[in-house]
């Protein structure tokens, strides 16, 4: 299913139609701040398991994020942070950054690495928030499998026409960006820049 739901006042009936369609173990394509993602439940292991097919990726070599709506689940499914740390979370987010946390004892055995860590995403935008507000807690994320051809993954109907077999909704809420989010592991308690994104990490570390 191809649905369009408006990115700055997301209709509430398309929305509760996304978050059923969760509750109910089903896969969807969606927006961000960043590229198109792939998203389920967390709770979901099956669902995540079509997820790693999609990808085409071994579930337990997976390094997938968590979005959040807010900072509030931060308590729930990351262990605890230090001030300094907080400050930089809450000066980065909502915005195009993933964090790496240690990951607490409610992350789903499925979503943890080796390393028992998680990554977080606040991304700033409205359908994201209001699918995981909706929902009552946070949804896996991945990226798209990315091919030489960028149209298509960043073309929610060209996305259709590739993945309607393998995901039951596509989100269109127009043409999505070619650059990922910034991640940034703060498990040591001090930053390092894993991947540079869309976020600009030279103006949040003050480098």
């Amino acid at each position: 299913m191809l649905l369009h739901i408006h990115p700055d006042n997301p209709q509430a009936r398309n929305i509760k139609t996304v978050v059923d369609c969760l509750k109910a173990g089903g896969v969807i394509i969606y927006p961000t701040d960043t590229i198109y993602g792939l998203g389920c439940d967390i709770y979901n292991a099956n669902a995540m398991e079509r997820i790693s097919r999609i990808k085409n990726i071994d579930p337990k070599k997976a390094q997938f994020s968590i979005i959040c709506n807010d900072l509030s689940h931060l308590s729930d499914y990351t262990k605890s942070v230090d001030t300094p740390t907080f400050r930089l979370l809450k000066a980065a987010l909502p915005g195009p950054f993933t964090f790496i946390l240690q990951a607490s004892k409610q992350v789903p055995k499925h979503l943890k690495t080796k390393k028992d860590t998680v990554g977080i995403r606040v991304p700033d935008h409205k359908i994201c928030q209001e699918i995981v507000r909706e929902l009552g807690h946070p949804i896996m994320s991945v990226s798209l499998p990315m091919g030489n051809e960028v149209e298509y993954y960043t073309d929610p109907e060209l996305m259709h026409d590739q993945f309607e077999n393998m995901v039951d909704i596509v989100i269109d809420s127009g043409i999505g960006s070619i650059i990922a989010s910034t991640v940034i592991d703060v498990t040591s308690g001090e930053p390092i820049v894993i991947r540079e994104g869309a976020g600009d990490s030279e103006k949040l570390l003050g480098k």
